[in-house]
């Protein structure tokens, strides 16, 4: 059995023998006629909480510095001439090899230092598993018997459950808080490293895109070329196409299955259109590839127009077809929301079911909506393999749907494929693609919480 298989199973089974051995004390006490503050089983909660979360916790750490660690261990113990000369991308692909030969994947004949040093980082692994092992244990046990000794009458059990959860909740959102902050300092670190190579200007207002430099003496490629607006004009452009096949679409059908429709009518298609939103991306790439592209080829050609084999238009409807649920079932969740009271007294009025809906329940359910657009046009934005099989990689400065695009995310995807060694322009344009993509995202939430601030203030 695997040793860190072995830990979490040891404190599943600690934190389930905790809650079972404190109630079925309380219990005891419950019948010798004590009168318990808290009832039997929050004594067995906090029992088991106490023991679950903060030991859940240190072994969720030990597991993320373990392997850092363990690495850094290995690396100091290498052959100083060995590692003299090597760049640091040269010494993560030799870290790699260890790693590789350490898991038993050999190939080739390695060299004697590298498979000494995959038997020192096994030997590490294997102890630092062992130590998890044995602190789990006795963590566990010594939390076991101070639990077990707070099984008295007076004790608020209740409370100090509460106490941990509450605990727990504030790590977590604090744990969400340092996540968002690291991923901000990632990016900006990795796209100031960028910007020392390639000038801001050049960046910002470049309209060729032309990563493809060399990054290996060996290597023949262009002189590289970072203008990003080509980029982001194929994002605008298939996000567009996009917006503009599921916005209508998603919102009368969610006006219709609302209002409308007989309920059976509405019992059965709601599911089938939310199921669209179960389909694999690289389905709707193969739809958008085999079928929509074609079509859209033959259509060209039957009027006189020339349509490039993958287009926007072909990526971006597809993607269309995917986002209608997304903007069916927040438009629809948001109309159920606003209150009867609204409808019954617009129909009071003379109103009619149409007129009601298009000048009442929908403003009204309007901040709902846009919630719902929002998310739309965030999932449009980042959306890789439709793009990557129906729209193409190559990054034109073009408005016309008609024509091959790529789109930020494809690009980042792209420029991490192979050697990623973040020390050279072609790689680090990835995080400051990024970083520009972060910051349209979040202006285009700004704005939206504007827009639904401004309209609920009118219809609240």
């Amino acid at each position: 059995m695997n040793l860190t298989a072995l830990a979490f199973a040891i404190l599943l089974l600690a934190s389930l023998s905790g809650y079972m051995l404190n109630r079925r004390a309380a219990l005891s006490l419950q019948r010798g006629g004590a009168r318990l503050h808290s009832l039997p089983w929050f004594h067995g909660l906090y029992s088991g909480l106490t023991i679950l979360v903060p030991v859940l916790v240190l072994l969720l750490v030990w597991q993320v510095a373990q392997a850092p660690i363990a690495d850094r261990l290995v690396v100091s113990g290498l052959p100083a001439e060995e590692m003299a000369d090597l760049s640091l991308g040269e010494r993560q692909l030799v870290l790699a090899e260890i790693k590789s030969i350490a898991s038993g994947r050999v190939f080739g004949t390695p060299a004697d230092w590298k498979i000494a040093a995959a038997d020192r980082l096994t030997g590490v692994e294997r102890g630092a598993s062992m130590a998890l092992v044995f602190f789990t244990l006795m963590t566990t046990s010594v939390l076991l018997i101070l639990a077990r000794r707070r099984v008295v009458p007076e004790f608020r059990a209740r409370q100090g459950a509460e106490g941990v959860v509450h605990s727990l909740m504030i790590f977590c959102s604090t744990v969400a808080i340092f996540t968002t902050v690291g991923i901000v300092a990632a990016l900006l670190f990795e796209t100031i490293k960028f910007f020392r190579m390639v000038p801001l200007t050049e960046f910002l207002f470049g309209l060729n895109w032309e990563p493809q430099i060399p990054i290996r003496s060996d290597q023949i490629a262009a002189a590289g070329a970072f203008g990003w607006v080509p980029v982001i004009l194929g994002t605008i452009v298939i996000t567009v196409v996009a917006l503009v096949v599921a916005v209508p679409v998603g919102l009368i059908s969610s006006v219709y299955l609302n209002e409308f429709a007989p309920r059976r009518v509405r019992n059965s298609v709601k599911p089938i259109l939310e199921l669209l939103a179960g389909v694999p991306t690289v389905v709707y790439g193969f739809f958008a590839i085999l079928v929509v592209a074609p079509a859209i080829r033959s259509a060209g050609q039957a009027i006189g127009l020339d349509v490039a084999p993958n287009t926007a238009l072909a990526a971006g409807s597809v993607m269309g077809i995917m986002l209608i649920p997304f903007i069916s079932s927040f438009a629809d969740d948001a109309m159920s929301a606003v209150p009867h009271s609204l409808r019954d007294g617009a129909l009071a009025l003379g109103a009619t079911r149409a007129e009601m809906m298009m000048n009442v329940v929908f403003p009204a359910a309007l901040p709902g909506i846009v919630g719902g657009v929002l998310l739309a046009v965030s999932r449009a934005i980042g959306e890789t393999m439709i793009v990557v099989m129906a729209a193409g990689l190559i990054a034109s400065l073009t408005v016309n749907p008609l024509e091959s695009v790529t789109t930020v995310t494809v690009q980042i995807v792209t420029l991490l494929i192979g050697d990623t060694a973040f020390d050279n322009p072609k790689t680090l344009a990835a995080f400051a693609l990024g970083m520009m993509l972060f910051l349209v995202t979040l202006a285009i939430n700004v704005l939206a919480l504007r827009v639904v601030r401004k309209y609920r203030e009118a219809y609240d």
